[in-house]
């Protein structure tokens, strides 16, 4: 009978690539929940209508990538494709508009989008992302740039480069499209019926295509930055300022527009060279409509999200961290050590140390050798002259030596291991843990 495999475009985590996950999500708790940011976890499926409502019906997303089914009641719901509709429905379904403005949220989960898997792109998804919603102050954008680009350098991505645009207001926005529409318009039956889909229905989805004839059309089309009004401007002006007096670099691309039809103003990408022509590594910007298109009252926000499959292969090839091996493997030895197993594996335990046992009954030799496969630190061996002189044999593996510790003293296990591991941090060679 053939075995049943993963689904295509999704894929298990293993140790120890999973000491890497652990440690961007580490980091990520710490930088945004020093920043006030709290965390916040919503449903993976939804109503399918806030993200055809929030997303834009013309958007990729909505048209091609959904996880769209009924469910037994006939409900239309969709797994998320991203994480900032899910957190504005929960924003205004318990009404946290009502509690001081600006709220900050954070999140770290699977997201689902029907695309061709490749390397960093899976159809099962993980995303990072934060969201500051009440506020209309330009220090939020730079506040959450400076915030991405904080776990970006924690996690020593090299050669991280930030570009960004605005979009402007509603009424920005609509006359670009026309001032777009009626440039691109005279090169419309050159353009395969995708294209010229997508013309009609919103022109600014083609100024991200990849596509190098309409880049080259694209070069003399009119820039959206031409087209703000003194607000949009001002306002954009003052996000350039604040990341100046960061010593924060950017560059300016009019061709930015992002994916999705909920953002405003300014947006942004962060984006790293290491990653090929998928540069993308961090992108978002503000959203002010957002809340109120979804039946919420006028309340602004901005965002960011970062794909974790993206972070792991731009980090460095050999990446220290402190890598979770086995503290310690105990061996016992007859019935009577077997009896005290238990005991002293709670106990350790209970120290805070990482213990295995054996359950073996092959020679010691070879339990030693389990212990080495393990990656363990020491082993703890107990055999019947052990039990009789109330001790037992802690043996360093890597030092290949050992010591006497009374079974009353115990503690002194953890002292030593902890010890042991705060003077010395493993390195684990990326390409081994991401094949």
């Amino acid at each position: 009978m053939a075995h049943i495999q993963a689904i295509r475009g999704t894929k298990d985590i293993l140790f120890p690539e999973i000491n890497l996950w652990n440690m961007i999500e580490r980091t990520s708790y710490e930088t945004l929940e020093n920043a006030n940011y709290n965390e916040i976890r919503i449903p993976i499926f939804e109503n399918s209508n806030l993200y055809t409502r929030s997303l834009g019906q013309v958007s990729d997303v909505v048209q091609k990538e959904m996880y769209t089914f009924k469910d037994k009641g006939q409900r239309e719901v969709t797994l998320r494709p991203e994480g900032t509709a899910g957190v504005a429905r929960a924003f205004i379904e318990h009404k946290l508009y009502q509690k001081s403005l600006p709220q900050r949220f954070w999140y770290c989960g699977p997201m689902f989008r029907y695309e061709r898997p490749q390397a960093g792109r899976q159809r099962q998804f993980h995303q990072l992302g934060l969201e500051c919603i009440g506020s209309r102050d330009p220090r939020v954008e730079v506040e959450i740039i400076a915030l991405a680009l904080s776990i970006l350098n924690q996690l020593q991505i090299p050669n991280l480069t930030l570009e960004i645009n605005s979009l402007g207001s509603d009424s920005v926005r609509t006359r670009y499209k026309q001032a777009l529409f009626t440039y691109l318009e005279s090169y419309i039956s050159s353009f395969d019926t995708e294209v010229q889909d997508r013309l009609k229905k919103n022109p600014l989805r083609l100024l991200d295509s990849k596509d190098a004839k309409i880049q080259d059309i694209l070069q003399n089309a009119p820039s959206i930055v031409d087209c703000l009004d003194n607000e949009s401007e001002t306002h954009f002006n003052s996000v350039c300022k604040f990341l100046d007096s960061l010593s924060i670099k950017y560059s300016i691309n009019p061709s930015l527009v992002r994916g999705l039809d909920y953002y405003n103003d300014t947006t942004f990408e962060i984006k790293s060279d290491v990653l090929g022509a998928q540069d993308t590594i961090c992108g978002g910007g503000r959203y002010d409509t957002l809340i109120q298109s979804l039946g919420g009252p006028d309340v602004p926000a901005a965002g960011w999200a970062m794909g974790m499959e993206r972070l792991l292969l731009a980090m460095p090839k050999i990446h220290k961290i402190n890598n979770r091996t086995l503290d310690c493997y105990m061996i016992m030895l007859g019935e009577k050590a077997e009896a005290y197993s238990l005991i002293i594996l709670q106990e350790l335990r209970g120290l805070g140390l990482k213990v295995d046992i054996s359950l073996s009954h092959s020679s010691l030799p070879k339990q030693i050798k389990k212990a080495n496969q393990l990656q363990a630190i020491t082993c703890i061996i107990i055999g019947e002259k052990e039990i009789q002189k109330e001790v037992l044999i802690l043996k360093w593996l890597d030092k290949r030596e050992q010591e006497t510790i009374a079974l009353s003293q115990i503690s002194l296990i953890s002292d030593k291991v902890k010890s042991y591991k705060k003077n010395s941090k493993q390195v684990i060679p990326m390409k081994e843990t991401l094949e």
